[in-house]
């Protein structure tokens, strides 16, 4: 593969903890990353606790992860009914405006993620059921992932932002083959991404304890060009985020111990909102062999989610 791994882009890789400012177990704002319009926060709460933040200039969603909450703005709130954990299913959501005085409140605890992105439009305040969100399968063979389009063609209509879930089972390679979108150049569109990472043991029950607690292990590869070098080779674990500014950016590798989950956020500079890419040109034909390959029969790890609950879908995006 072209790029060399001699010398890591500092700042680009972000073990757990690191961006923690409390009550948020990680914050990625523009000005941190030092880009233009991608954020995203993780905010754990307990049962019972409340949260109340401004989204500024920031379009927002509140995703959860692992948990239930309450979601107020102004006189309107949603009642999301979340999910055990991103392996388990897909979740209902809300899309948060820009300039909005928003409160949390989870009866019951919760992880919730709250990827953003700097616009000028105002959208208003909706709901989306986890009905909303299209499971889809991309790849064949050991690169089949899954992946939950929540916020993408398909999903939560944003201003700017789009944002998805990819679940890559143990031993698989997704983000693959490695492609681009950091410049207006054809089908391609200029992006900025972020990777945040969640693992799942993949031992059986009867498997010792520590083969179903101990550290997960992936890996995810950045490499630029010439022109625009940057470069990441990183172990990755729970928790873990690494930012793609520009550049070739894959594969992500799962271990044979381990699923593993990643929320992507992407944002640009651009009017159109779009996901286009260029793949490597050494890599791209990887892509033709999948039509002789099986897709991995251990996906989807759930199927799209059904029957919505209608009592909220006023708040939902027709567009």
């Amino acid at each position: 593969m072209t790029g060399s791994v001699a010398g890591r882009t500092p700042g680009l890789y972000l073990p757990a903890g690191s961006t923690a400012q409390s009550p948020y177990d990680l914050v990625i704002t523009p000005e941190t990353a030092g880009w233009g319009y991608s954020s995203l926060r993780i905010l754990t709460m307990e049962p019972g606790e409340s949260h109340t933040f401004s989204t500024g200039g920031e379009e927002m969603i509140a995703l959860p992860l692992a948990g239930s909450c309450d979601v107020t703005v102004g006189e309107e709130t949603f009642s999301l009914a979340g999910r055990e954990s991103v392996f388990t299913a897909t979740t209902d959501l809300a899309y948060l405006p820009i300039g909005s005085e928003v409160t949390i409140h989870s009866p019951g605890g919760i992880t919730l993620a709250l990827p953003g992105t700097v616009v000028d439009r105002e959208l208003p305040f909706r709901y989306q059921p986890a009905s909303g969100t299209s499971v889809v399968l991309r790849g064949a063979g050991s690169h089949t992932r899954q992946v939950n389009d929540f916020a993408m063609a398909t999903g939560m209509q944003c201003a700017k932002m789009l944002a998805t879930e990819v679940i890559t089972p143990a031993s698989n390679w997704s983000s693959y083959p490695p492609h681009k979108h950091d410049e207006k150049v054809g089908d391609e569109t200029e992006l900025e991404e972020i990777y945040y990472f969640r693992f799942a043991s993949a031992a059986p029950d009867d498997a010792p304890e520590l083969a179903r607690t101990g550290r997960p292990v992936g890996y995810q590869r950045v490499f630029g060009t010439d022109e625009r070098p940057v470069e990441v080779l990183e172990e990755v674990s729970d928790g873990d985020t690494v930012l793609v500014p520009h550049g070739w950016h894959g594969p992500a590798i799962a271990s044979p111990s381990h699923h593993m989950y990643y929320l992507n956020v992407m944002a640009g500079p651009g009017d159109e909102r779009a996901w286009g890419i260029s793949d490597h040109p050494e890599h791209g034909w990887v892509r033709a062999t999948w039509a002789d390959q099986p897709t991995d029969p251990r996906l989807p790890l759930y199927e799209a989610a059904t029957d919505p609950d209608d009592s909220q879908r006023a708040g939902v995006d027709a567009r």
